[in-house]
């Protein structure tokens, strides 16, 4: 018997540490742990000793003979990725870090409580002489693990556990619903700790750059991803869903999660922690289908297989795709034909195909994937002048143009789309921080390794770090932040054993009443687990997860309660 890596899979890598045979691939220092969609296990190696199963925080691994129709699949997709990968290297030890300064103290500010914060705080803190206060401008930490993650997806979530044991660490102290820049200054940070870390993600998303692209009912899919989880900026949004049929622009996972949501019967997303204002709007929603745009080719697509294989598990819909879309280009084709292609892509085109052959069942609701089509023009239909909604979306059909990396050509053929709301999903980027430098190219703080550079290829500034999507760019996910929080972890610890830290000026105890000064109503651990136990028992009397409270006042009243 043989274990099996599912579709909730993290990345984060854990298992992989435990695992006494080496059985789980890609492991951290293989190259294509960067870009894997999942991790998997080999079923010839694996000995069936649990030891994965335990460590997993999403619960993604199975015995083989424990798993349903829907977890089978994996069976074939976990085998097929040691078809074509050499993973006779084996995982590296991990370094070991030099000892601490004897008799020094080390004081932490990490600006965010996302999953890069946390998993940088996990590293810091497993050394007594690091002390670690964490700051978010929100009431709740957990970033994009609470309002990102999909509602639907709630064994993602169990990732929560493992910050909870950071948190619960006796030298790691909560400052939420404090905003560096109003209530404490980035200067103010550095006169009171050695070293700041960034770890505030990218909070923006990138734009189409097309006529009509802030028309109403043109929205960018994080505002609905927020909206639909209960993030306190987004909770009074409201968006026109009258329209039977609504685009989202772009063909990753966020396209995916937003078109499972408007698809969904509300009474089964009713049972998660979706925000009880989203589902009260959902409920009411005309839409019974979304139309997906990707301007590539299927052999091109974001998506994870996981992700995209679980959309044709939706109850009462219907995934269409057209065999005529699914061109590949020249060299996915012969790769394809000869066996030589990367597995992860041959999975993609085959589940594409088997959705083709599948066809129209006269289901209720559809999802249709448009490959090769770009977005031209948004228009309405309201007279000349007047400020109308989106009505439609004109698009052109692309062509594929050889080359050593695949691009697109627009053709003569363009077409029109009438829906009443277009999302576009094609991508986060990080705005500048104050008082940071930025790459306005890259979207990102410049670093090296996480500590930050007066340019891209300045100098080092002193104490100051950043981690996660401000550090490297939106892309990756938990199992990447993890990375990314330990090597930023390791280079505060080296230069702290370095000596290249200067020591704060200011008592890190004076925080608390500098902020207070300011008007901050500070939220500590306590507060934090009042919040968490309201949520818990509003859910439980609902049948559900949590009760999400959405605005600031709430959270702050249950915090103090």
């Amino acid at each position: 018997m043989a274990h099996v890596i599912t579709q909730p899979c993290c990345n984060d890598a854990s298992c992989i540490s435990v695992c006494p045979v080496n059985c789980i691939h890609p492991t951290p220092d293989e190259p294509e742990f960067r870009t894997a969609e999942m991790l998997y296990i080999d079923p010839d190696t694996c000995i069936d000793c649990g030891a994965c199963i335990d460590e997993c925080p999403v619960e993604a691994i199975f015995p083989d003979d424990q798993l349903d129709d829907k977890g089978e699949r994996y069976l074939q997709i976990n085998a097929d990725y040691y078809n074509d990968h050499d993973v006779s290297g084996g995982l590296v030890p991990p370094r070991k870090q030099p000892p601490l300064p004897q008799g020094k103290t080390l004081h932490v500010a990490i600006v965010g409580a996302g999953p890069a914060a946390f998993y940088a705080a996990e590293e810091l803190v497993r050394h007594s002489a690091v002390r670690v206060d964490m700051f978010d401008r929100l009431p709740t930490p957990y970033g994009l693990v609470r309002a990102g993650v999909a509602p639907d997806h709630p064994s993602t979530k169990g990732v929560e556990k493992q910050f909870a044991a950071t948190a619960n660490k006796k030298t790691f102290e909560y400052f939420l619903n404090v905003e560096v820049g109003t209530h404490v200054t980035h200067d103010e940070l550095l006169e009171h700790y050695s070293a700041v870390v960034y770890a505030v993600g990218a909070s923006t998303d990138k734009r189409l750059g097309i006529p009509g692209e802030d028309l109403p009912g043109s929205i960018p899919a994080t505002e609905f991803v927020a909206w639909y989880n209960g993030h306190p900026d987004y909770a009074d949004l409201d968006f026109d869903l009258s329209s039977s049929r609504a685009v989202i622009v772009g063909n990753g996972n966020v396209a995916l999660d937003c078109a499972r949501i408007l698809l969904s019967d509300p009474d089964a997303l009713a049972r998660t922690d979706i925000a009880d204002h989203a589902i009260e709007r959902l409920r009411s929603s005309q839409v019974t289908e979304v139309v997906l745009l990707g301007r590539r080719g299927i052999a091109q697509a974001a998506y994870t297989n996981a992700e995209f294989l679980a959309m044709g598990d939706l109850p009462d819909v219907d995934v269409i795709i057209d065999d005529a879309e699914l061109t590949l280009d020249a060299a996915s084709e012969e790769a394809l034909e000869s066996d030589s292609l990367d597995s992860t892509i041959a999975t993609k085109i085959r589940i594409a195909r088997e959705f083709a052959e599948r066809g129209d069942t006269g289901a209720p609701k559809r999802v249709v994937f448009r490959f090769l089509v770009s977005p031209l023009e948004l228009s309405t239909d309201g007279s000349e002048g007047e400020a109308g909604a989106v009505s439609k979306l004109t698009c052109v059909r692309n062509e594929l143009v050889p080359g050593e990396r695949v691009a697109v050509a627009p053709t003569e053929e363009t077409f029109d789309i009438e829906t009443s709301i277009v999302m576009r999903a094609i991508g986060y980027r990080g705005v500048p921080v104050t008082d940071l430098p930025f790459d306005e190219s890259h979207g990102v703080v410049p670093n090296a390794d996480g500590r930050v550079l007066t340019a891209p290829d300045g100098d080092t500034v002193s104490g100051v770090y950043v981690t996660g999507w401000i550090k490297r760019g939106a892309t990756g996910g938990i199992g990447m932040n993890r990375l990314d929080g330990q090597e930023t972890a390791h280079a505060v610890l080296a230069d702290f054993i370095a000596g290249s830290l200067a020591e704060p000026t200011s008592s890190r105890e004076k925080v608390a009443d500098l902020i207070a000064g300011r008007g901050a109503n500070r939220i500590d651990a306590s507060g934090w687990k009042s919040i968490d136990a309201t949520e818990k028992s509003a859910g439980k009397e609902a049948g559900r997860r949590r009760v999400k409270l959405v605005r600031i006042h709430e959270l702050e009243g249950a915090a103090a309660g």
